[in-house]
């Protein structure tokens, strides 16, 4: 980030503000700056977005193709499909370049729309301010706030919008919301006197780049700009945070994980077929058709699909999805980090509880509240210039009281921080007179006569549990004490009760806290409000009574391993500032959790970014934490997360089946055409058949499964996320065992398949092209039979299955096209040996795996002699093989 300023405005007097400012040179605007300012005057200029050109819409789309074209699977595919082209398969070459250019063309497509949505969100958040002459200089106006520049003077009154660092010159009652920045939900009262040394939620002298003014007015002298503003600098660390690798991961993974299988095979059927006296040439052949085989050309396809396709049924719920790649870690995630305040809560103060004159405490809808909320309500002045942007606690009071048709005010005076309370002066419905008054405990409690009982020690059992109190008090007049009484109300009152404030929790927090914790998801809030508060407000929210707090000085004050153990039970932490939250998020991501987080505001944006899954709410939120985010919530409720988790589990379960279905097929492909080079002398199948079985059974069929919800919606949002990926670990080094078991299975399956079908074509009369297109059409059926019984509840994934092998017999029965796929029409014989060696392909697995478990069963119950026997035996005959195969 940006250097913080070298001159500490805030240990300034407003007068040695203004003469710094004075003595130095305007420093000259970044290039972030000038580019921010071109666009806020464009648009300052029009009211509606932009119209792209179709020029401007091919180049950005250009880049955006460039953007996902770097992705570790496509040198490989490159490499296949060169290799295809090198060999006089031109078709073949086109195929594989196709798909890599689908899929960077998809997901290119879904990035541009997703940066339009967030541009439309962005175009009506333009602020203003304005500007004052300075000294005689300048002109008196509203503009452009990216057009200030430090050193100019600006007014600010109730309900703006802050729109630069600056420091105060003078206030009148000046209170500001500075919870986007610091996390505290109530406001700030700001004065002029200067606060060295103090941080940057305690700087009552300066006001920040995208706080509220919620009371008062102001003039403030600008002190920072753009990435000079500490919401700038939380920006801009969050744009220096290393994003979470998610899907980007796994594909390295399984890079790792084709080539090698890749070359082994290609490099096993070469030697091979040299071994048997094959020519150069053919046995080269063969080994790059292995290879091209081995590499799963619709991986990245199918995965950007699957996506693509999830991130359009989440739009419709309220969940744009800006890095489609981000849902498939969604689906893994086992913690999720919370910013309360303005996220899990409105951000707006109601009435909690009501402590009466005698010391009784009553929630705030109870009926014996009702009496001290009409009063407290009664010194809410009605009839204020500024009424559309009443102070928080008057608004709070007001919309808790029942009405009060039987009082009258004749005047009031609003809260100020100079007098401490809100009064009013009216009349009852019995015609007596009544000065009543609602404030801070401090200022109201020594002007209340007589014994107060114990209400006092009640309200100060609520303030301890982070409560904001007010005191209600009254006095009855006479007519003619009414003049100028409200100048200086404090005076003989009598104590009416106590009203406890607190921030609101948005409605759908507590059921969505719920179901997260039903899911296996632990969430975690982050505040700055004091520990009690923030516990307060967390055990409303569903947070278990026992949950632990900790603050933010604790866990700063620890190394990253300190954090990591410290975090490990912890549900909630208060007092924490922006650069702590990123601590949070990279603590619990190096213990080893899939983490998201949650937030609206620029404090947020540096841990947005830096977790695996960064979501960000657009209503109320900057504009730092939405562009920092991978999803973004367009509505008010964060009840769409329910949603984008399940869809995240239910992307992770279709594109684990699709990858069994590409890798594991392409494991039995390689596995046949090993053998088959072993015993035949060359391989089966050759590019062209083999890039045929992937286009009928890997890139079709697989994208129907990764594109399907799953058959029960609910399915697996009981299982946790621990389902798919191994226990604990945000990565998963092999792919997770479940699905290397299903890939091992798939493969020996279609292995078999193939094999059989070769087998039965080389034992009854026929060519060996013949032979050649009946291992063609095994390996395709035991494939696709395979894939239906994964889901055969799922008409896309049934119809597509079906298709692929209407499309595999017309090929073959046609005799042009079948000889341009180096195939030969098959009669009835050969087609009932496909089907048997399908179905033995079927149902092999199914018994070969009891006959296992019972041999080895049997193994561990013989005795030890007859056991190391076999062993010998077994390692003798691996001998002979070894030497038999040389």
């Amino acid at each position: 980030p940006a250097p913080r300023p070298r001159v500490p405005w805030h240990a300034l007097r407003p007068e040695e503000a203004l003469a710094r400012l004075s003595a130095e040179p305007r420093p000259r605007r970044t290039e972030w700056e000038a580019v921010r300012d071109a666009a806020s005057a464009a648009a300052g200029r029009v009211t509606r977005l932009p119209v792209f050109t179709p020029a401007r819409l091919t180049g950005r789309l250009a880049g955006a193709v460039r953007s996902e074209l770097d992705d570790p699977l496509t040198p490989v595919l490159a490499v296949g499909a060169a290799a295809s082209a090198v060999l006089g398969a031109p078709v073949d070459a086109l195929l594989v370049a196709g798909a890599m250019g689908m899929n960077a063309l998809v997901g290119g497509v879904q990035r541009l729309r997703a940066d339009r949505a967030l541009a439309s969100l962005a175009a009506g958040q333009r602020r203003k301010a304005r500007r004052l002459p300075r000294r005689g200089r300048g002109r008196r106006g509203t503009v452009d706030a990216a057009q200030l520049s430090p050193g100019e003077v600006i007014e600010l009154r109730t309900g703006d919008v802050v729109p630069a660092d600056a420091r105060l010159l003078d206030v009148t009652d000046l209170e500001v919301d500075e919870s986007s920045l610091t996390g505290e939900s109530l406001p700030v009262t700001k004065d002029v006197a200067a606060t060295p040394q103090a941080p940057v939620a305690e700087r009552r002298s300066m006001v920040f780049e995208g706080t509220t003014v919620v009371a008062g007015r102001a003039r403030a002298v600008v002190v920072g700009i753009g990435e000079r503003t500490e919401s700038g600098r939380a920006a801009q660390l969050a744009s220096r945070s290393a994003p979470a690798a998610g899907v980007q991961a796994r594909l390295h993974e399984l890079t790792r994980k084709v080539l090698p299988m890749t070359l082994a095979g290609g490099a096993a059927v070469t030697a091979l077929s040299l071994l048997r006296g094959r020519s150069v040439r053919e046995a080269v052949g063969g080994g790059v058709a292995v290879a091209v085989a081995a590499v799963p050309e619709g991986l990245p396809l199918v995965a950007t699909v699957a996506q693509t396709a999830a991130a359009r049924r989440l739009s419709r719920r309220g969940v744009l999805v800006r890095t489609p790649r981000a849902l498939e870690a969604l689906g893994r995630m086992d913690t999720i980090c919370f910013d309360k305040t303005g996220t899990l809560t409105e951000n707006r103060l109601h009435v909690r509880h009501v402590v009466t004159a005698g010391g009784t405490g009553h929630p705030a809808d109870a009926e014996q509240a009702v009496p001290v909320l009409r009063l407290a309500a009664r010194a809410c002045p009605r009839d204020s210039d500024e009424a559309a942007h009443a102070h928080a606690t008057d608004a709070a009071v007001v919309a808790a009281a029942p009405s009060d048709p039987d009082w009258e005010q004749i005047d009031g005076r609003p809260f100020e921080a100079s007098r401490g309370c809100a009064c009013a002066v009216g009349r009852d419905a019995d015609g007596g007179w009544w000065l009543v008054v609602k404030g801070a405990p401090e200022v109201v409690l020594p002007h209340c006569g007589g014994d107060d009982g114990d209400a006092p020690a009640a309200a100060r059992a609520l303030a301890d549990d982070g409560l904001r109190i007010l005191a209600v008090a009254r006095r009855r007049l006479e007519p003619r004490e009414v003049d100028g009484l409200l100048d200086e109300p404090l005076a003989a009152l009598e104590l009416s009760g106590f009203v406890a404030l607190a921030d609101t929790p948005r409605a759908g927090s507590a059921p969505l806290v719920a179901d997260l914790r039903a899911a296996g998801v632990r969430p975690v809030m982050l505040t700055g409000d004091h520990p009690h508060t923030a516990r307060a407000i967390a055990v409303s929210l569903g947070w278990p009574e026992d949950t632990e707090v900790v603050t933010g000085d604790r866990l700063a004050a620890l190394d990253r391993s300190g954090r990591a153990r410290l975090l490990a039970g912890c549900g909630v932490i208060a007092r924490v500032a922006p650069e702590q939250k990123l601590q949070v998020v990279e603590a619990l991501r190096e213990a080893g959790r899939v983490v998201a987080m949650v937030g609206d505001g620029a404090n947020d944006a540096a841990a947005i970014r830096a977790a695996d899954v960064g979501i960000g709410v657009a209503a109320r939120g900057s504009a730092a934490a939405r562009n920092a985010a991978d999803l973004v919530l367009t509505g008010e409720e964060l009840t769409p997360l329910v949603a984008a988790v399940q869809e995240g589990r239910a992307l992770w379960r279709s594109v684990a089946d699709a990858i069994s279905i590409l890798i594991g097929g392409n494991a039995g492909e390689v596995g046949f055409t090993v053998l088959g080079t072993l015993f035949s002398g060359g391989s089966p199948l050759t590019t062209r058949q083999l890039l045929l079985v992937n286009l009928l059974t890997d890139m079709f069929p697989a994208m129907a499964v990764a594109v399907t919800p799953h058959d029960d919606p609910g399915a697996g949002w009981d299982e946790g996320p621990e389902d798919g990926r191994e226990p604990g670990g945000a990565g998963i080094a092999a792919l997770g065992e479940p699905l290397i078991r299903r890939i091992r299975r798939r493969g020996v399956t279609t292995a078999l398949g193939a094999g059989t079908a070769w087998l039965i074509g080389t034992l009854t009369p026929g060519t060996r092209r013949r032979t050649s297109t009946m291992a063609l059409c095994g390996l395709v059926g035991s494939q696709l039979i395979q894939t239906m019984a994964g889901r055969r509840r799922s008409p896309l994934v049934v119809a597509t299955a079906l298709g692929s092998a209407a499309a595999l017999v017309a090929l073959v029965q046609t005799p042009g096209v079948s000889r341009f796929f180096g195939c030969t029409p098959l009669g009835p014989v050969a087609w009932a040996g496909v089907a048997g060696a399908v179905a033995v392909a079927s149902v092999g697995p199914k018994v070969a795996a009891p006959a296992v478990g019972l041999g080895s069963r049997l193994a561990a119950a013989l005795p030890e002699a007859p056991r190391r026997y076999l062993a010998e035996l077994a390692e003798a005959l691996e001998g002979k093989v070894r030497v038999g195969m040389s």
